[in-house]
Order: C-alpha cells, then sequence, then structure tokens
C-alpha cells in the first residue's frame, strides 16, 4: 500500500541522516549496506491485509543487527497505543504512558499450549503435514495474528508460533522480543530462525522441543 511504501521511507531518512554509515534492509525498498556492522531490518506494515480490513492486528516492525545478529527489536501498533521492545534479557511492553516487564509463562507440554499461525495457506504441501501435526497435539489454534502473535507469546499469553515463507523483515525485528522475554525462536531444523524461512517460537523449551520433532519429517 501508500502506507508501506511512505512510512518505510520516512525511516529511511531518518537512519541515513543519524547513522549513514548503518546498513538498511526493508520490505519496500530492498537492502543497502547490508553488510555493514550495524544493519537496520525494516517492515513499515506487517500484515497488510489485516490493515487493509481495518483490523488492529498488524505491527511497524524495525529490528537492529549487530555484528549480523539480531540485537534489538521493536514492534509498534500505533491504533491500540502500543509497543513492544526487546534485547539482550530484556522485554517491554509501553502503552498509556506505562511500561510493563513482559515474561512467557511456562507450558509443560505441546497439548496444554496455545498455537498461532497466521494462516494455514502459507505453508507447502511438505510443511503443511508437519504444521498440521502439531495442530493435532495443540490445546487451542488461533489463526490471523501477524507478528502480534509474538507479542503476545511474548506476553505469557499464547505458548507456540509455528510459520513459513517469512523473509528477515518479519521476524529479525521479533526474535530479541521473544528471546527478551525468555522464550525461544528457532528454524524448523532447530537451528537460528534470522534472516527468515521456516520458523517455531515458543515460550516453553518444551514446547519448543515438542513442536520440532513433529515439524520434521
Amino acid at each position: 500500500t501508500r502506507a508501506d511504501r511512505d512510512a518505510e521511507a520516512a525511516m529511511r531518512r531518518l537512519i541515513e541522516s543519524r547513522h549513514p554509515d548503518h546498513g538498511i534492509v526493508g520490505e519496500e525498498f530492498g537492502a543497502e549496506r547490508a553488510d555493514a556492522e550495524h544493519v537496520w531490518v525494516l517492515d513499515p506494515i506487517d500484515g497488510t491485509g489485516a490493515f487493509i480490513c481495518g483490523l488492529p492486528l498488524w505491527g511497524v516492525l524495525i529490528g537492529l543487527r549487530i555484528g549480523g545478529a539480531p540485537a534489538l527489536g521493536m514492534l509498534a501498533q500505533p491504533y491500540l497505543g502500543e509497543r513492544f521492545l526487546g534485547w539482550a534479557d530484556e522485554a517491554w511492553r509501553e502503552r498509556g504512558g506505562m511500561r510493563s516487564r513482559l515474561h512467557v509463562r511456562p507450558c509443560a507440554a505441546l497439548g496444554e499450549a496455545i498455537l498461532s499461525t497466521t494462516s494455514p495457506r502459507m505453508f507447502g504441501d511438505e510443511e503443511a503435514r508437519g504444521y498440521r501435526a502439531v495442530e493435532r497435539d495443540a490445546r487451542l489454534v488461533r489463526y490471523g495474528y501477524d507478528c502480534y502473535a509474538y507479542a503476545m507469546l511474548a506476553s505469557g499469553f499464547i505458548d507456540c508460533v509455528v510459520e513459513a515463507s517469512l523473509k528477515a523483515y518479519d521476524i529479525d525485528p521479533l526474535i530479541p522480543i521473544v528471546r527478551g522475554a525468555g522464550g525461544h525462536v528457532a528454524n524448523w531444523e532447530g537451528g537460528s530462525a534470522a534472516g527468515g524461512g521456516r520458523v517455531v517460537a515458543a515460550g516453553d523449551e518444551r514446547v519448543l522441543r515438542a513442536a520440532l520433532e513433529r515439524l520434521r519429517p
């Protein structure tokens, strides 16, 4: 949408004016200096479909890679007046002038977990078989939340998020938020999710391990 393009252009102008040696990777205008030590990762509207439909579950994602690794992340939902921040071992939610610390919740088993994915249609045939195996064992499943599902996982309301075909700007800003709240983010092979691809996030490591077992062919 025009809002996507205009928002990213504004962010790029601010970054370039203050940090001209930093790199930028964005959804709308691609990559500049992507091999720099500091690289900003921008998704001006993650969940454009929700935005078009007037649903307040999209978000503005801004991340910072340092030395190639996601180090700082922010999800902002302007309509709800919320901002989620994460770095190192801290994550916070800001709303109405108040800031509260985020913590994932314990969940002993996948059978007790609330699972989310943006859409089951995002998976290819082989991926869909793995996803359905996770979904069959979950206690409750919700669709359609895009980046907001990761914020709810970091807030202790959702236990697991499984997705595929993500780009770097879809996930890199969210990794520090989930990890800062004590959660886990990996690709379906159990390695780093940085850069996108097939991603699973969980608040409890036990749920992560269970999901990975079902996602592997």
